[in-house]
């Protein structure tokens, strides 16, 4: 028991002492450590952060089967949130119809296993079809309506190139780009 306890008080004073490097002495310690070097947009604390769990893990084999048990099932209940947010686990079967009207006109596009019909020609992504309907770049699954959220616009009607209340370009000394 008293060697499981100085084991952990040399960890933790190495992790101190870990904590107190400055960032490029924690890359030296990563590079020597990993055998590579650390991703370029890891701050100081994340660097360290990653060693000191290293040495924890190698100090104590990893997790015990309760917190892993514990960690897996966090995990399934989280499964399909991305940043708190209800991701939609969809897959469309072949012969499924996607309907969109854009401008006035009806856009109807076949699901089958290659990829997507519409107007008689087979595309691989909705994003391409989206793209050929709108003349812009669009989320395709977004403008057939397949992800639905707080975060999803509804989609613009595109303006006629002689609205009045838009300017036809930008100016550039403005600095601002208007969409």
């Amino acid at each position: 028991m008293t060697g499981r306890s100085s084991d952990r008080e040399t960890i933790e004073t190495e992790i101190d002492r870990i904590r107190s490097l400055s960032l490029d002495d924690l890359r030296t310690l990563w590079r020597t450590t990993f055998r590579s070097s650390p991703p370029t947009g890891f701050t100081k604390d994340l660097v360290a952060r990653f060693i000191c769990w290293h040495i924890q893990e190698e100090a104590f084999r990893g997790l015990d089967p309760q917190a892993a048990k514990v960690l897996d099932e966090t995990a399934k209940v989280l499964d399909g949130f991305v940043r708190g947010k209800k991701v939609p686990h969809w897959r469309l079967k072949a012969g499924t119809v996607l309907v969109r009207e854009y401008q006035g006109e009806r856009h109807t596009v076949t699901v089958v296993p290659g990829g997507y019909v519409w107007r008689e020609s087979t595309y691989a992504s909705l994003s391409t079809i989206a793209r050929a309907i709108t003349g812009t770049a669009w989320n395709g699954p977004r403008f057939f309506g397949l992800r639905t959220g707080r975060d999803q616009p509804e989609v613009p009607a595109k303006r006629p190139a002689t609205d009045p209340g838009r300017p036809r370009r930008n100016s550039p000394s403005s600095g601002q780009v208007r969409l």
